[in-house]
């Protein structure tokens, strides 16, 4: 055996057309041979074999068997490729692949001899000489064995020097087991770690005619090639400790400060809860802090002294208000508050939307690319406006959504959202398309489409008011008189809203009669927010100043409404905010009798002051 220390062995054997079967066996044979002498395994010598003709194979790579069974079963089921003789090819093929750490050879610095043993019975019909320079410049041995009609010359061309010991001609291939038995002794040579004093404080590891040094697993080899040191592993970097890495002979481990707690991943670490202890006594809330924890109370509540309990200093948080909008403290009291545009309701705590009845709207907004993306968010935030403005239920007022472009797109039909919050979410979740202005495209899309009874719209029999509402920056693309004009003519209410560059004679031709009160304008984007106003007081006529809904006095429901309204405001005028319950009539069949009632109501109230 031999035991001059680890090898990498790759066999490159010439499977061409001109070796017959029966000669392709002796060179199984003498591969299985040169094996059986040599010491295999993953820390011993590696072998690996390819064959080659007009294309090179791999057999199996220095990483893929490391018992002498499993190689000689793999080289007995090798089917030889019976073409041409590319020897030049598989020289490459050895360097490039074979011989690369992917492929399992051992790297550069353990100093492992990688040795080529090629074997072959022609003539190349490539080019062998300068890849053969390449690969010993690389680092490969090269022996060249050549049987019967093999080429001297070339077998010169490939060998490394000195030539008299790595290249070798065989008369016939019967000839070839023998000398292999010879070929053995060119590899195993004396193992100089048993030969001499090798110095090395752990381990020798023999080479053909010299040694190396290994440090034991956890040491590092010094600088003198001979004695080893421990390795830090904390100090080379790598080691992914979160807080403190504490050093083990060659290993690590990692270490968590005071008041945090090792994770699974043994790197990482987490803050200790105490809280989760269950013994805080808060009466709010517990936080953690490393080396303990500390009593919090919530929005509107007071720490006590004692650092555990809480006392209410807002009473929105500490009573049940009932505000419907957002409840406001004051001074050992609240009151409740509507959003803009709505107002409080008699009982304080509701707030008044659109009341002007119920309406299907869809509104179609720009998504051109002059709008630019972070317009298009405030373009969002006006469509959001403009819905706290309604009441919006699949009974009450519905809401469609369009963008265009270069294309137009529905981003949710009338009846896809029955509510005010699900449909402010999917306005601020919308995609900015860009790209062209086809107005009169997107008007043709809300015509044919969107306030069509698919897509929600109730039918024309039920009278409730179909709203188109345009948003636009700029010029269309496209004509828009024509489907303006249809949108008009199918009943559809058209307002016509636009910000900076928008052509006030396209608005004016999108718009409904009287048009002044149908269009709006802004200079720009960040200045738009009077156009939700104007929207309100044309599509809500109760909110219009100096405006009221004409309707007839004599209608119960409207002496009932008007009743309402009054209140709400005389209530406002008293000073202990003191609760009148009238009961009006339903019968009042005059303005006359209706304002006496009024009257009277007032000197009750004087006198009360």
């Amino acid at each position: 055996k031999c035991r001059t220390g680890p090898l990498d062995i790759v066999f490159v054997i010439d499977s061409s057309r001109s070796v017959r079967p029966f000669e392709f066996e002796t060179m199984r044979r003498f591969m299985m041979d040169i094996i059986g002498s040599l010491d295999v395994g993953p820390n011993a010598t590696r072998v690996g074999v390819i064959q080659y003709s007009s294309q090179v194979q791999n057999i199996f790579s220095l990483k893929t068997f490391f018992t002498r069974a499993d190689m000689e079963k793999a080289i007995n089921n090798i089917v030889p490729l019976a073409q041409g003789t590319m020897t030049g090819l598989a020289i490459q093929y050895a360097m490039n692949v074979a011989f690369t750490t992917q492929e399992g050879a051992r790297p550069p610095h353990k100093k492992i001899p990688r040795i080529a043993i090629i074997v072959t019975d022609g003539r190349p019909q490539d080019r062998v000489t300068e890849v053969a320079t390449q690969a010993r410049n690389a680092g490969i041995e090269i022996y060249a064995v050549g049987i019967q009609r093999a080429d001297m010359n070339s077998l010169r061309a490939m060998a490394s020097p000195p030539l008299e010991e790595h290249v070798f001609l065989v008369e016939s291939f019967e000839l070839i087991q023998q000398f292999g038995k010879q070929f053995q002794d060119k590899l195993c040579g004396v193992d100089m770690c048993v030969e001499q004093e090798h110095g090395c404080q752990h381990s020798c590891v023999s080479t053909p005619g010299s040694f190396y040094c290994e440090c034991n697993l956890g040491y590092r080899l010094n600088v003198d090639g001979k004695t080893c040191s421990p390795i830090d592993a904390c100090a080379e970097g790598s080691h992914g400790c979160q807080h403190q890495c504490v050093s083990a002979r060659g290993s690590y481990s990692c270490r968590c400060r005071a008041g945090y707690s090792l994770n699974q991943d043994k790197r990482t670490c987490s803050m200790i809860d105490y809280c989760s202890f269950g013994n805080h006594s808060c009466q709010h809330e517990c936080v953690s802090i490393p080396n303990g924890h500390y009593c919090r109370c919530r929005s509107g509540f007071t720490l006590q002294p004692d650092s555990r309990s809480c006392r209410a200093t807002d009473l929105c948080n500490g009573v049940d208000h009932g505000c419907e909008f957002k409840c406001e403290s004051t001074e050992g009291s609240y009151r409740c508050v509507c959003p803009e545009g709505q107002q409080l309701q008699a009982d304080g705590k509701a707030c008044s939307k659109c009341g002007a009845g119920h309406v299907d709207l869809v509104m179609v907004i720009d998504g051109s690319k002059s709008v630019r993306p972070q317009n298009f968010e405030l373009v969002k935030q006006f469509v959001n406006r403009v819905v706290d403005l309604l009441e919006v239920s699949p009974h009450g007022t519905r809401v469609g959504l369009v963008q265009y472009s270069s294309r137009v797109r529905t981003e949710f039909p009338l009846n896809k959202y029955h509510s005010a919050d699900e449909i402010k979410k999917a306005v601020m979740e919308m995609e900015y398309m860009e790209k062209g202005t086809m107005t009169g495209l997107a008007l043709k899309h809300m015509v044919e489409h969107s306030f069509s009874e698919l897509e929600g719209a109730r039918p024309l029999s039920h009278n409730v008011p179909r709203i188109g509402l345009v948003f636009t920056d700029g010029r269309s693309q496209d004509d828009i008189s024509e489907w303006a004009r249809r949108a008009k003519d199918s009943g559809i209410v058209m307002f016509a809203v636009g910000v900076g560059k928008a052509v006030e004679e396209e608005l004016r031709a999108i718009a409904s009669e009287p048009v002044e009160q149908h269009f709006s304008y802004s200079a720009d984007f960040t200045t738009m927010t009077h156009l939700v106003e104007n929207f309100k007081l044309n599509i809500c006529p109760e909110e219009s100043k100096g405006e009221t809904e004409i309707r007839s006095p004599c209608e119960c429901e409207a002496l009932v409404q008007f009743q309402t309204n009054t209140v709400a405001i005389l209530q406002s005028l008293t000073e202990k905010n003191i609760l009148w319950v009238i009961a009006w009539a339903c019968q009042a069949r005059s303005l006359a009798q209706m304002t006496a009632r009024l009257e009277d109501l007032e000197k009750q109230i004087a006198k009360k002051k």
